[in-house]
């Protein structure tokens, strides 16, 4: 069956954006294997305003050969996007209602996992629901004091099991954890 797995950078003090929206604090170290976990992945869940300015996102003709190849490598999956309102697209799936068991439909494909890449309220939504089987959370030595955190507004705890960590050279440290 395939996984859902949430694959996120969040700041020190817990946040996945700045105040404004920011990410600029994120760091991509080529020891991160970004790429590894892309192969490991067909599908991709969006919310409509992420996939508004990411899902078809274009690098610049200054981008090198690296950058290139990893948004190939995105943008050749099945996107899929949750939102309230009615849309259309070629190049992705859109779901309005039923989020849990459209959810449950597509992990029994066969396939890849999947990579809930956000954004935060779907991400919140999925954490409520129970959605995520494996946290992939990428803590970056940075503290912003405020912005979006991760977890909000929870119904009740969370129980998790780490499985791996990673520790990168900028001071990137990665925990894996599935949920107990």
């Amino acid at each position: 069956m395939k996984k859902v797995i949430l694959d996120l950078a969040v700041t020190l003090d817990g946040f996945i954006e700045g105040p404004n929206g920011e990410i600029d604090w994120c760091i991509m170290d080529d020891d991160m294997d970004f790429g590894g976990f892309l192969s490991g992945i067909d599908t991709i869940f969006y919310g409509r305003v992420s996939y508004d300015a990411w899902g078809n996102f274009q690098p610049g003709a200054d981008a090198g050969p690296a950058e290139q190849q990893l948004w190939q490598a995105i943008h050749g999956m099945q996107k899929i996007v949750f939102t309230s309102q009615d849309r259309h697209d070629d190049r992705a799936t859109f779901i309005s209602a039923g989020i849990a068991e459209k959810v449950a439909e597509l992990k029994q494909q066969v396939g890849k996992d999947i990579w809930l890449y956000g954004g935060a309220s779907l991400i919140k939504t999925f954490i409520q629901e129970g959605l995520i089987d494996v946290y992939r959370i990428s803590v970056h030595p940075t503290v912003l004091g405020s912005g979006k955190p991760l977890f909000e507004d929870l119904k009740e705890r969370i129980a998790l099991r780490l499985i791996k960590t990673n520790v990168f050279r900028s001071g990137v440290v990665q925990l894996i954890y599935t949920p107990e």
